[in-house]
């Protein structure tokens, strides 16, 4: 039988991707010869339906594919683990544009309307390649498109000093990051000789048994503290509240939930497929007897210095920023533990955080516009100006910190169940006590929102677009956290509970 061509691959399962790409593209063209009295929120709107597009055709996948589907010698892999990563994805870009709709139409935060629209696609369209990549060659071609775009969008304020300072300093980082990536990856490519992550899964474990063990374990540390960055976590946090606090609302809410995400949809992909079936000389996997321990130092660094920090904060972006490291740390917990059901764990914690961080910030962009100030003292006194908005931000905030009944708390307690059922006390111990740490800080929006009174009585103005964001995400909040098993057994039906990498089982405890 012939060598593939180009013409012989059945690319319909691509649709996804081809829908982004050809979005971003036409609009692109398009605003070349839109006049300058349009308005540049016609581009917004036209991305949501791209958007919406890709994600009909992803749902036709998750319906439709049953087996993996490969593209140009298994570099990219169409299956349950990718498509779940891109409704994720899209979701939060949905989310992404009708607050980026809201925010900008009074063109004061962002003047390159039109750039900043189809920008947000190229970075979609990076993390979902990511997502669907098999190969180290696409998984970093997709990394770096979803990177490039991100430092762009973080400083398309021009005027914005502080916006300039934060994506001088994500560019920076990113670049160091990508190059400690690639110097991970450069040992493993010379170790094995391959880049396509199931051929080095087989050839892995030979050089590890040839007296090259140190070299395997040395380009997992380097791989994991490079994409340590995208992830935010220990030890490659610390541009976050910088660029958390300078970029538009919006965006960090972007870089909070899908870029993170991807991060994740990475980590997932590239180090599973590649160290998950390394065996060492007595049989023993060293995935779980050398390297998972590194990542637990990693998670429960992220978990204490993420809320410790927190509570210094006062401007609430930052604070969420540190928010967001301690989150990241929660969601390593199952990459310890690895329980049988530890895909579904992590994915609907994923889903959970995506609902209640676009909500917070949602409600954050609202009022941080109307009282000109980031500063957690603008929410002195909104359950008098706006109920329903202070009650929905008192759910996000809740189902955050894990207080029962909230989809939060049971996110929290699927990872604290896998962790002791693996023994890991000590991980266990600290998502305990970090919640704990993480009710101060929480409470302390809640303290303002009813205890304290504001500078003003005046009804608060929320966006419609803004609006719909608080509306689904503050019910969908509730009703998962009511019902959970809902969303898990959709989980469990639509996406393989046998799930493995690149035909490799999950190991046992």
């Amino acid at each position: 039988m012939g060598a593939n061509t180009i013409f012989s691959y059945n690319w319909s399962y691509l649709l996804p991707e081809f829908t982004v790409l050809g979005f971003a593209t036409v609009l692109s063209l398009l605003d070349l010869f839109l006049g300058k009295h349009v308005k540049r929120s016609l581009i917004g709107w036209l991305s949501l339906i791209g958007v919406l597009l890709a994600g009909y055709f992803v749902i036709h996948n998750v319906m439709t594919v049953k087996d993996p589907v490969s593209y140009m010698a298994d570099m990219l892999l169409i299956d349950h683990f990718g498509n779940a990563f891109k409704l994720i994805f899209l979701g939060g870009m949905a989310f992404t544009l009708l607050l980026s709709l809201a925010n900008n139409r009074d063109n004061d935060e962002v003047s390159h309307q039109s750039e900043y629209y189809y920008l947000l696609l190229t970075g979609l369209l990076g993390a979902m390649v990511m997502a669907s990549s098999a190969d180290m060659i696409t998984l970093f071609v997709g990394l770096e498109l979803l990177s490039l775009s991100s430092y762009v969008l973080v400083g398309l304020r021009k005027k914005s000093i502080q916006s300039n300072e934060s994506a001088m300093k994500y560019v920076v980082s990113g670049g160091i990051a990508t190059a400690v990536t690639l110097f991970g990856m450069s040992y493993l490519y010379g170790l094995t000789g391959a880049t396509n992550l199931v051929e080095i899964s087989k050839r892995v474990t030979e050089a590890y048994a040839s007296g090259y063990s140190f070299l395997v374990i040395l380009s997992f540390v380097f791989i994991v503290a490079g994409l340590a960055f995208k992830i935010s976590v220990v030890p490659n946090h610390l541009w976050t509240p910088d660029v958390y606090q300078g970029a538009p609302t919006p965006v960090t809410a972007f870089l909070a939930v899908v870029s993170k995400a991807a991060g994740f949809a990475l980590v997932f992909r590239f180090l599973f497929t590649a160290y998950i079936g390394l065996v060492g000389p007595n049989g023993e996997r060293v995935f779980l007897s050398e390297m998972s321990w590194y990542l637990s130092i990693i998670a429960g660094l992220s978990m204490i210095i993420g809320n410790t920090m927190a509570l210094r904060q006062t401007n609430v972006k930052r604070m969420m920023a540190y928010s967001g490291v301690a989150q990241a740390g929660y969601l390593l917990v199952p990459f310890v533990t690895l329980t049988q059901l530890f895909f579904e764990q992590s994915l609907f914690y994923l889903f959970a955080y995506l609902l209640v961080s676009f909500g917070a910030f949602a409600v954050i962009m609202i009022v941080s516009k109307d009282q000109k100030t980031e500063d957690i003292k603008a929410f002195a006194g909104l359950y008098h100006r706006a109920p329903f908005v202070a009650i929905a931000m008192t759910f996000f905030l809740l189902s955050l910190a894990g207080i029962p009944i909230s989809i939060g708390f049971f996110g929290k307690f699927y990872l604290f169940m896998s962790a002791i059922f693996h023994s890991s006390y000590v991980l266990s111990g600290i998502m305990i006590a970090t919640s704990v740490i993480s009710y101060f800080y929480y409470f302390g929006f809640i303290r303002q929102m009813y205890m304290r009174p504001g500078l003003t009585e005046a009804k608060l103005k929320v966006p419609g677009t803004a609006g719909v964001v608080i509306v689904i995400a503050v019910l969908a909040t509730i009703v998962f956290g009511i019902v959970p098993g809902v969303a898990l057994d959709f989980l469990h039906t639509h996406f393989n509970p046998n799930f493995n990498f690149g035909g490799l089982q999950m190991p046992s405890k």
